[in-house]
């Protein structure tokens, strides 16, 4: 029987603090887990002996209920290594690995708003839990657990210092700090906290920080490392004359930029100029994944190297799945989770921080300076997303309506579809006039995902301009809302 007010998305749970993310509903939450983890007895990975790790970022009470989550999980005679101050979520992922815990708790709404919080699960490999261990998990909400007569220890502990070596020997920090280089970094009042900025002090590496404070309220601000949130990121690269701006999101998993004159460069710019890099410089082996929602760009990059280019469901699970699975260079999602296998199967925003750092200071360029380098080799792509809050019928009436649209038909900006994907949502590929008058042209696609969680829609777009972004995300949202 599914739990009225706990869902497991694709990673974790999610609920507006005191609303349904309650004190009652974690411990309901964390208790689930831990039946999960007593079932696994006979797993050498996650046998219950092993213990939980279990890490809160800056959100509002977030220290609390991971000590309540801590209790419950103790009290079923799991030990727990909980978190002695704010944890990136990575670092937690680090900690789980590093530690051979069976698995973690990380206590985080990630880039969500500030009435919100959330539960994620992390697994024995240090990343998301597979969707099959969050569907067990699922079973187990509202059944009771066995207790023994004593709980298990809590002991708390620092999940930073293992994590910052690792990141720090993965990036050429001696290479970053002779570039002559300046950054502005930027943590949105979250996780990342003044780790990149403590790093580049140490190092000697000019820079400025902004938002490394904590403040719960994420004030004018979603903590998600895109437009329009970025913007305070833009106005100090440019107020102190920085080569780029390298953002982390509420829990430090996800990478945000800005160039050299302010400019957002989305998540897409930064996957591309990441693994540019590294099949360039590294030739680290292994096959590249990209979420359906991500710019074709990369298959360009791919293609150019020799590598094999998967392209797979939304969320980063499934970037975690192939990790697990097979050698994998490099993956990543639309909204700036990227991940290297040597690393973690996990996403990490302060080590894509340093290593954006890192590019820039080996090809000795500006941030602006290699993504107008991608653009010219491979062709101007151009990308846009609108998130479109609608109630649930008219969510699903559009869907209905555009898994109905056959090639040729012209509605989404006059121009005519040229075939339909339905991997994760419904995507249309659609013949673009403007690309014929470009070398090298993008390809001009939109998709229309619907939320399972939420009366959301959320519509994505690719195409040869800015211009023509624009146009198409005006069409998708017409075409959505159309009665």
């Amino acid at each position: 029987m599914p739990h009225p007010q706990i869902k497991f998305g694709t990673d974790g749970w999610r609920g507006v603090i005191a609303d349904d993310f309650t004190f009652a509903n974690v411990r309901t939450a964390a208790e689930a887990i831990a039946a999960y983890v007593h079932a696994r007895i006979d797993s050498a990975e996650e046998n219950p002996a092993k213990g939980l790790c279990i890490g809160f970022d800056t959100r509002f009470g977030s220290k609390a209920f991971a000590h309540a989550c801590a209790e419950v999980v103790a009290a079923t005679g799991i030990p727990v290594a909980l978190a002695n101050n704010i944890t990136p979520t990575p670092a937690l992922s680090y900690g789980v690995r590093e530690r051979g815990a069976a698995g973690g708790i990380m206590i985080t709404s990630s880039h969500n708003p500030a009435q919100w919080n959330g539960v994620k699960y992390k697994a024995w490999y240090g990343g998301s839990g597979k969707p099959s261990i969050i569907a067990a998990i699922e079973t187990y909400l509202g059944k009771p657990v066995a207790r023994p007569a004593q709980p298990a220890p809590i002991t708390e502990i620092d999940f930073l210092p293992p994590y910052l070596q690792a990141i720090e020997v993965f990036a050429d920090l001696d290479l970053i700090s002779h570039s002559g280089m300046k950054f502005a970094i930027d943590s949105m009042y979250g996780a990342g906290g003044t780790i990149i900025s403590d790093i580049f002090t140490r190092i000697g590496v000019d820079h400025v920080q902004i938002r490394g404070n904590v403040n719960p309220l994420f004030p004018k601000i979603n903590p998600e490392p895109i437009e329009p949130h970025i913007r305070a990121l833009g106005e100090a690269v440019v107020a102190n004359r920085c080569h780029a701006g390298l953002c982390t999101d509420g829990d430090a998993d996800r990478i945000g930029a800005t160039d050299e004159h302010g400019e957002f460069v989305d998540p897409h710019k930064i996957f591309s100029v990441l693994l540019s890099w590294v099949l360039k410089r590294k030739g680290w082996p292994g096959a590249v994944t990209r979420a359906f929602n991500t710019t074709k760009m990369l298959d360009r990059i791919c293609k150019k190297h020799g590598r094999e280019l998967i392209e797979h469901g939304i969320g980063f699970k499934f970037v975690c799945d192939y990790m697990l699975e097979r050698e994998i260079v490099m993956g990543g999602e639309e909204s700036g989770g990227i991940g290297f296998q040597r690393h973690l199967p996990e996403r990490d925003g302060l080590l894509n921080a340093l290593l954006l750092a890192n590019v820039m200071a080996q090809e000795g360029k500006t941030l602006g300076q290699l993504v107008a380098d991608l653009q010219a080799e491979y062709g101007e792509h151009q990308y846009g997303r609108i998130d479109l809050h609608i109630p649930d019928d008219v969510k699903n009436a559009a869907i209905a309506r555009a898994k109905a649209l056959k090639p040729g038909d012209p509605v989404i900006a006059g121009m005519p579809i040229l075939r339909q994907e339905n991997l994760d949502g419904v995507k249309f590929y659609l013949d673009n006039p403007e690309a014929k008058t470009k070398p090298n042209a993008a390809e001009t696609w939109i998709l229309f995902r619907a939320s399972g969680t939420e009366p959301l829609m959320r519509i994505y777009t690719e195409s040869t301009s800015k211009e023509a972004v624009a146009k198409l995300l005006e069409a998708g949202r017409a075409f959505a809302l159309a009665k």
